[in-house]
């Protein structure tokens, strides 16, 4: 292996572990937000605490429909 393959060897993995570390970074920022907003919803709306995962959205249509 040559001395320049060697270097573009190095550069490519170099951006490969850049890139790794922001998909990392970004999955962490997403689950803070996703983590916040959780809290906002059940601060304004407690009762969410006692609804199924999977019944969530239709509740929360249908709190948003009574208020139209």
């Amino acid at each position: 292996m040559t001395e320049a393959e060697k270097k573009l060897l190095q550069a490519q993995h170099r951006l490969e572990e850049v890139q790794a570390r922001n998909r990392v970074k970004e999955r962490k920022a997403r689950t803070r937000r996703l983590i916040q907003e959780g809290a906002i919803l059940e601060k304004m709306l407690p009762e969410v605490q006692s609804v199924e995962l999977s019944e969530l959205e239709g509740y929360l249509s249908r709190q948003l429909e009574k208020q139209d």
